[in-house]
C-alpha cells in the first residue's frame, strides 16, 4: 500500500495523528506498541488496555515511551488523550467508550473478551483492527453488521497471513486472475501439540505456550484459513482441509500438483487449504485461472508457467510490522484489510484431543482437550457441531472419545456470555436456522 506512507506523513505534518488504542500487551502486542511508537510517523498509541497492569507499562517503556499514567475512568482516559500522555488502564472498556481514540487495534486473541470490547468500540463509533482470528471466525460476520450499521471499519489486520493473503488475491484479481486456492504455507502440524510439548519453543521466543501450541495443532490455521474463506466465498474441499506434506524445502511454485485440478477448475467456489513443508515458509499462496488465451501466453512469457493454474505467493508475513498499515487503511481510507463477505462459510469446529469425560469443563484454543478443524458452515450447522470459539467453558454431558468432533448436545454452556447472543444474532440475521436444538446452558445451581 504505497499511498499509505504519504497519507501519514501528511498527517504528521498536519499535527494530526491517528489516535489509537490498544487491547492486549502480550508478545505481538508489544511489537505492536514498538512499531507504532518508534517508527510510524502521523499514528500515536495514546493508550493500552491489558488485565496485568505491569505488562502495559512494559509495552510503552519498551517502546521508548516512558511514564505511562494509570487511569480508571473515561474521564482519566481523555485527559490523558488531551495531555498526549500514554494511559494504561486494565478495562478494555475505557478505550472503547473514550473520545479522541480513531481505531483500536484488539490483539488478546480471546473470543468472549475480545466480543465485548469490539462490539462496544463500534458503538462508539471507533474503527477497529483485528489481530484475533479466533474471534472473527467466530462472529466476524455479524461484527461486521454492526460496522457498517455504525459507519465504521472492521477488520482484521495486515501482517497476519489472512490479511497478507487478501492483499495477494486482490492484487490477483486486479490482474484478471481468478482465485481458485488460497494456502497458507506450514513448517509443522501435529494436533496432539500441548502447552507442555510447546514450552520450550515459546520460553526461546517470549511467547504464550498456549498460543504457540495453537500454531501446532492446526486450531489457528483453521481459524486463519476460516477467515480467508469467510471473506472470499470460498469452501473447504474436506474437513480439516487437505494440508498436504511435502518434502522440506519443495518449492511453492510446485503447488498446482498438490490439489485437485478437477475440483479448482470446476467453476464452482474456490478453496481454502494449506501446505505443509514447502517454502518459502511461512508465507501464502494463491492458486489462480485465467481464460483468456493471450493472457496465459504473457503468463507463461513471466515464468508462472503453461497453467491451467498459476502460483502467486508472499514469501512471508510480518505480524506487527504490517499492523499499522491496516489502522491508516480503515481510517484515512475506510478501507478493510479482511473482513467478512456476508454470510459464514466456513467454521472451526471442535475435536477432542484427548478422551474426554462427562462433567469435564473444556479448556481454552491452545490448551490440552481440543483442537480446531475448519468444516464447511453448512455442514456444521446440519451436524449441530460446537464451534471452537464458543467451546472454552462448556461442561460435557458425556463421554467424547480422542479425535471426535463435538456437538452442542455434547455440552452445557455456560451462563450469560454475550458470544453465545452473538451467534444466534448471526444465525438470524442470515436466515442460518439451526437444524436442532441450541444446547442447554449451564445455571449457578448445576
Amino acid at each position: 500500500m504505497l499511498i499509505i506512507d504519504t497519507a501519514l506523513a501528511q498527517r504528521q505534518r498536519l499535527g494530526q495523528p491517528i489516535r489509537v488504542g490498544m487491547v492486549g500487551a502480550g508478545f505481538m502486542g508489544r511489537g505492536v506498541a514498538l512499531q507504532i511508537c518508534r517508527y510510524v510517523p502521523g499514528m500515536e498509541l495514546v493508550a493500552i488496555a491489558n488485565r496485568t497492569l505491569a505488562q502495559a507499562r512494559r509495552a510503552y517503556e519498551e517502546a521508548g515511551e516512558p511514564g505511562a499514567r494509570e487511569v480508571g475512568t473515561v474521564a482519566a482516559l481523555e485527559a490523558c488523550i488531551q495531555l498526549g500522555q500514554p494511559a494504561i488502564t486494565d478495562d478494555a472498556l475505557l478505550l472503547s467508550r473514550a473520545e479522541g481514540i480513531d481505531c483500536i487495534i484488539e490483539v488478546t486473541g480471546a473470543v468472549e473478551h475480545g466480543a465485548r470490547v469490539v462490539l462496544e468500540a463500534i458503538r462508539h463509533g471507533k474503527h477497529m483492527v483485528l489481530l484475533n482470528a479466533e474471534l472473527d471466525g467466530t462472529v466476524g460476520a455479524i461484527l461486521k453488521v454492526y460496522a457498517d450499521r455504525a459507519g465504521v471499519v472492521y477488520t482484521v489486520s495486515d501482517g497476519d497471513q489472512p490479511g497478507v493473503t487478501l492483499n495477494l488475491a486482490r492484487f490477483v484479481k486486479g490482474l484478471g486472475v481468478k482465485p481458485v486456492l488460497c494456502g497458507n504455507i506450514k513448517g509443522l502440524h501435529d494436533p496432539y501439540r500441548n502447552p507442555t510439548t510447546q514450552e520450550g519453543f515459546a520460553r526461546q521466543w517470549g511467547q504464550n505456550p498456549s498460543m504457540v501450541t495453537s500454531f501446532a495443532d492446526g486450531s489457528k490455521i483453521s481459524f486463519e484459513q476460516a477467515v480467508i474463506a469467510n471473506a472470499l466465498g470460498m469452501e473447504v474441499a474436506q474437513r480439516g482441509m487437505l494440508g498436504p506434506t511435502v518434502a522440506p524445502g519443495t518449492p511453492i511454485s510446485k503447488a498446482a500438483e498438490w490439489y485437485p485440478q478437477e475440483r479448482l477448475l470446476s467453476g464452482g467456489p474456490g478453496i481454502v487449504d494449506y501446505v505443509v513443508g514447502a517454502e518459502p515458509g511461512p508465507g501464502v499462496f494463491i492458486l489462480g485461472t485465467h481464460d483468456d488465451p493471450v493472457q496465459q501466453h504473457y503468463l507463461k512469457l513471466y515464468k508462472l508457467g503453461p497453467g491451467p493454474l498459476y502460483c502467486f505467493y508472499t514469501p512471508y508475513h510480518l505480524c506487527h510490522f504490517e499492523t499499522p498499515t491496516s489502522v491508516a487503511r480503515a481510517v484515512l481510507f475506510q478501507d478493510a484489510a479482511l473482513a467478512p463477505q456476508g454470510a459464514p462459510c466456513v467454521e472451526v469446529v471442535t475435536a477432542a484431543k484427548i478422551a474426554l469425560r462427562a462433567g469435564e469443563t473444556l479448556d481454552g484454543i491452545g490448551h490440552y482437550m481440543t483442537y480446531g478443524l475448519a468444516e464447511n458452515y453448512s455442514v456444521a450447522r446440519a451436524e449441530n457441531l460446537l464451534p471452537l470459539g464458543v467451546a472454552e467453558g462448556c461442561v460435557l454431558r458425556r463421554d467424547v472419545p480422542k479425535d471426535q468432533v463435538l456437538t452442542y448436545d455434547d455440552v452445557l454452556l455456560p451462563e450469560g456470555r454475550l458470544i453465545d447472543e452473538l451467534r444466534r444474532e448471526q444465525e438470524a440475521y442470515f436466515g442460518l436456522t439451526p437444524t436442532a436444538a441450541p444446547a442447554p446452558v449451564l445455571t449457578a445451581t448445576e
